[in-house]
């Protein structure tokens, strides 16, 4: 079974490599592309008035990636002063970015890995356990172009100044022809393919690029429960959800195996 990584670049390699040295048979397949800021012009004003911040939360590694790449040094400095700034993040994938990036462990706070689960909710959880008093403190969240404001929104009902800071603009996959085979391949053998899917505007891509495709036989492996609603909604006859690490998913795709091969079963 070949697992079809739909993460944007330059995370779908970096998956990629995982699951190999895991000993899963993994290719990258975007269905995303990560264009530029809107207005690098704002971008730089958010970038400055980062040491005034109680907490910058990053929604993904793209922020990270965007928000950190040109920048001066005093970026990553800010993060270890002695009033820094909380670096905050909803996953490993952007935790892994953020020390990349050179950001101290001890700014960092994202979910805890044996909570399970990996998003906006659960972040919020980890900061109430920390006895923050969140009223007139400011709080800037880097992101894409638009994106989920929940977290925004409770972070205001505590009392928090919130703005947003956009460090790239999501886009429609720009499929060359190697990609543009793999497609028509997991197509026309759904059941040797599983996609690997961890973003619901992600899988609303697919229709575009296949508007024919009957999606009844495919299967995936979904990093959050709505993201599974949205493969499931798009017509998927398998979708269950996974952890967000490489162990997880490579656990999943060996059980698949054994369960379609009991001879594959150590």
């Amino acid at each position: 079974m070949r697992v079809l990584v739909t993460r944007p670049q330059p995370q779908a390699d970096e998956w990629v490599a995982m699951l190999q040295a895991l000993g899963v048979d993994a290719v990258a397949l975007p269905l995303l592309a990560i264009d530029e800021a809107p207005d690098p012009a704002a971008l730089c004003r958010a970038r400055e008035a980062v040491g005034r911040m109680a907490l910058v939360m990053f929604v993904s590694p793209s922020a990270v990636e965007r928000f950190f790449d040109g920048a001066e040094p005093a970026l990553v400095a800010a993060f270890s002063a002695p009033d820094a700034p909380i670096a905050g993040g909803t996953g490993p994938g952007t935790h892994a970015a953020l020390r990349r990036a050179g950001v101290p462990e001890a700014a960092i706070v994202t979910p805890s890995p044996e909570g399970g689960r990996f998003d906006s909710e659960a972040l919020w959880q980890r900061l109430q356990s920390m006895a923050i008093g969140w009223r007139g403190r400011r709080v800037l969240i880097v992101r894409g172009e638009g994106g989920r404001d929940w977290l925004a929104e409770t972070l205001r009902s505590a009392g928090a100044e919130v703005a947003f800071a956009e460090a790239y603009r999501r886009a429609a996959p720009r499929l060359d022809a190697p990609q543009q085979a793999l497609l028509a391949d997991a197509l026309s053998r759904p059941t040797a393919h599983c996609w690997l899917l961890s973003s619901s505007e992600a899988v609303r891509q697919l229709p575009a690029l296949a508007p024919s495709a009957d999606w009844s036989r495919a299967s995936a492996l979904a990093t959050h429960e709505r993201i599974a609603d949205t493969a499931r909604s798009l017509g998927f006859g398998d979708v269950e959800q996974v952890d967000v690490t490489p162990e997880a998913v490579a656990a999943r795709v060996r059980r698949s195996i054994q369960s379609r091969d009991p001879s594959s079963r150590p």
